[in-house]
């Protein structure tokens, strides 16, 4: 059975490293990974331009139930993320502008919730970054004890305390705290290697050249004739 528990003091990033990692974007930096951390696309930001990177504050809620979201807020500092599980499937609105605007009187830059969300619209103004399962009016309780830095998985994804939360208009990945910095040095050869292969493709060349393609396409017996002597 879950502890009812809240762990203060979690190890954090380098907030170095955290800023070096905002330079990338969430599909770089998941390739970065191995094709690893990355959240479900069912998690959307509430508004377009949304970006968030910092560290994970983790929250295990029971569903229908904020509780926790409240008793996290203490233990969050200048720069986390707010990253927030249901112990079961929820879409009720979990989080809202009193929430938000308590959050960032905290420090904490933006929310990741595998439930919904209310007051999009003032959340939206206010420029607080949000990446939901779904939007409600539905309101919650304040009854149930959860859990606050812990292990928890996030739409579908294992979230540890102080892992990096990267999140935009793609969708969040996170990043093991441990792997940031390779993680960094991952993401700034991919990003070097595909400028030269942009450049390339903007000058007219083929991706079926520039990849290397056109083995695999004969190796898959695909031919090429033309349209007067093709028979469907």
């Amino acid at each position: 059975m879950r502890r009812p528990i809240v762990v203060t003091e979690v190890p954090r990033p380098e907030a170095a490293l955290v800023e070096q990692l905002a330079a990338y974007g969430v599909a770089t930096v998941h390739e970065a990974l191995g094709k690893e951390g990355l959240l479900q696309p069912y998690l959307r930001p509430i508004y377009p331009e949304a970006h968030v990177v910092g560290s994970a504050v983790t929250v295990l809620c029971p569903p229908g139930d904020n509780l926790m979201v409240h008793a996290a807020i203490e233990v969050c500092q200048p720069g986390d993320v707010l990253v927030v599980a249901t112990e079961a499937p929820s879409t009720d609105g979990m989080f809202g502008e009193l929430l938000a605007t308590s959050a960032r009187a905290h420090g904490v830059v933006g929310l990741v919730i595998d439930a919904g969300v209310r007051d999009v619209e003032t959340l939206s103004a206010m420029r607080f970054p949000v990446w939901s399962r779904a939007i409600s009016a539905r309101g919650t309780v304040k009854e149930t004890a959860g859990a606050v830095n812990i292990p928890v998985v996030c739409a579908g994804a294992l979230i540890r305390p102080g892992d990096v939360i990267l999140g935009d208009a793609d969708g969040v990945v996170c990043v093991p705290r441990q792997a940031l910095a390779q993680t960094i040095a991952q993401a700034a050869a991919r990003t070097a290697k595909e400028n030269v292969t942009r450049e390339r493709l903007a000058a007219g060349e083929l991706g079926l050249d520039l990849y290397g393609l056109r083995s695999k396409l004969k190796a898959l017996g695909v031919e090429y004739v033309r349209y007067d002597e093709w028979e469907e």
